[in-house]
């Protein structure tokens, strides 16, 4: 840092600055300082300034399987918004012990092991967060969980995302629709389910059993037999509603003609698929960029941060209806 103050004329106070992203430095002397380091190869020895700060500038992501599309998006799109805020992200799966709590917290010991200042976890592993023996003072965020026990959760509007898949079918003239659910034990698929349950029974219409998938293609296409004679089905996600498709399209029943169908996510290759799905898009920047903001807020002290850490608090964020050409009028 000296020869940095040195080759840019300034002091070391100012290039701490620089370095710590201070808004008390002028432009001018910012460029000047960055310069300099890019000359002379600087890089801020993160142990260095942990030992100073208290902080290691890294958190963790907790996961029980990436696996899953969603879960992968979200490892992609946290570990952006962590580095938008110059932090690292270190991934802890949470292999599933007998009852599933073993796994985090195990995860949650090997975080604590490498000193991280805070986690997030992710979808699956937050079921399991209430019941977990998580080290005293580790800052979480939870998504795709109820906010409880102090806990910030952030998560999507499974349930208006539902509804507005739901209404679009009836809208199209359809007189029931049926429900493909994820897992029982997800947070997001038991909202997408109260979803399509409410607005089918404020339409006066009776909601038939359900058909539970594991959010796999394959699931969906062994559901096919399921709905041999529906007319309109809600996939509570995409990988399901393709599989649904395919087995639909063997056993003789054209999409859309025959059946509309609707998934959940806009995963990439949704618009790509025979014929092009209809779903509810997922917004999973915005959803990782809530969870880490919230995240660094706390870990930061920043006020503005959100609600006070004793209290739960949770953000939702919006869902939109996307529509293709797999579903059509009745």
């Amino acid at each position: 840092m000296a020869m940095v103050a040195a080759r840019a004329g300034v002091s070391g106070q100012t290039v701490s600055r620089v370095v710590n992203d201070s808004p008390r430095v002028d432009p001018a002397t910012r460029a000047r300082v960055e310069q300099a380091m890019t000359d002379l190869g600087y890089r801020p020895h993160r142990a260095a300034r942990a030992l100073r700060t208290g902080r290691s500038q890294t958190i963790g992501l907790v996961v029980t399987t990436l696996a899953t599309v969603g879960n992968s998006r979200m490892l992609q799109a946290t570990a952006e918004a962590a580095a938008e805020r110059g932090y690292a992200l270190t991934v802890a799966t949470a292999a599933p012990g007998s009852d599933g709590v073993a796994g985090v917290d195990a995860a949650f010991d090997r975080l604590a092991e490498q000193e991280v200042d805070g986690a997030i976890v992710l979808n699956e592993a937050s079921a399991l967060v209430p019941s977990s023996a998580r080290p005293a003072g580790l800052r979480l965020v939870v998504i795709d969980a109820i906010a409880d026990g102090g806990l910030r959760a952030v998560h999507s509007d499974h349930a208006g995302g539902a509804a507005a898949a739901t209404r679009h079918l009836l809208d199209l003239g359809h007189e029931a629709v049926h429900h493909l659910a994820g897992p029982e034990d997800s947070f997001a698929a038991a909202e997408r389910e109260r979803g399509w349950r409410e607005t089918l029974e404020a339409h006066g219409i009776r909601p038939a059993a359900v058909m539970r998938g594991d959010w796999s293609s394959d699931s969906g296409f062994a559901a096919a037999d399921a709905f041999a004679e529906a007319s309109a089905v809600f996939c509570a996600n995409d990988q399901m509603a393709l599989g649904l498709v395919r087995g639909l399209a063997e056993r003789g029943r054209d999409v859309p003609g025959a059946v509309s169908v609707v998934g959940f996510d806009d995963v990439p290759d949704a618009a790509n698929y025979r014929p092009p799905l209809t779903t509810i898009r997922q917004d999973f920047t915005a959803l990782a960029d809530r969870a880490v903001a919230a995240l660094v807020a706390e870990i930061e002290g920043d006020p503005d941060g959100g609600a006070d850490a004793a209290a739960p608090s949770t953000s939702v964020i919006p869902t939109s209806l996307v529509i293709r050409a797999s579903t059509a009028t009745r």
